[in-house]
């Protein structure tokens, strides 16, 4: 099985209390997580990720325990090994852009050397067609370039699965679409199992093998399936 999990929180402050109670088995590569803002998308995914703990439930990704309440089994977000994008891409804007695809490498914070970097690097700046501006820093960079960069950044390290919060949200229609086949052929081609939340159908069209509706913390129907 690749995906089995059963999430459950609540979640309380003054003025509201909202609880994420989803369930789901499934064997696809490919699982959208679809849902308007505030439908539970993004704690979804930080629970797998190992940024928040559920009060009940399980995870499991690959078969293998990441969380389970029962046996309390939490593991750290880093003995994980999931990839995390982040809407923004959350680039290190003092490093350039080949010192943060090889910082997916390093553990602790030791910032990677700017001239001399890691093999591998090359070979995610080659796939990502982004050597020439590896020595560039993200202010200086476009939105699909910022996003390559992330995503490299995320791969380098050879995941479990790869998490996306809404990664084409931040870019420009036209750019979107160029992005969406990209990243289309490049999970095709590493075979990544990958969970992409968002609230964009089109996205849902594209790389939902099979796609779950959220809203108000609970699945809302039964998952699509794409041939």
């Amino acid at each position: 099985m690749q995906f089995d999990f059963r999430i459950y929180k609540t979640f309380r402050s003054a003025q509201r209390q909202f609880v994420l109670d989803i369930q789901w088995q499934s064997d696809s590569q490919r699982l959208v997580i679809l849902g308007e803002s505030g439908a539970g998308k993004s704690l979804t995914l930080q629970a797998m990720a190992g940024l928040i703990r559920p009060d009940q439930g399980h995870i499991q990704i690959g078969g293998r325990t990441l969380f389970d309440a029962a046996t309390e089994i939490n593991l750290a977000p880093q003995m994980r090994h999931l990839a995390y994008v982040f809407q923004d891409y959350a680039l290190f804007p003092h490093l350039n852009v080949r010192q943060n695809i090889e910082f997916g490498l390093r553990r602790g914070w030791r910032n990677p050397d700017r001239k001399n970097s890691d093999p591998q690097v090359g070979y995610w700046l080659d796939l990502f067609s982004l050597h020439a501006v590896a020595h560039q820093f993200p202010h200086e960079l476009s939105g699909g370039q910022k996003q390559r960069t992330a995503l490299a950044r995320a791969l380098i390290s050879k995941p479990a699965a790869l998490l996306l919060d809404e990664p084409f949200a931040a870019l420009d229609p036209v750019l979107r679409i160029a992005m969406r086949c990209e990243l289309d052929a490049l999970q095709q081609s590493l075979q990544v199992p990958m969970v992409l939340i968002t609230h964009d159908q089109r996205d849902a069209d594209v790389f939902g093998e099979e796609v779950l509706q959220l809203r108000h913390g609970q699945l809302l129907r039964q998952a699509q399936h794409w041939p």
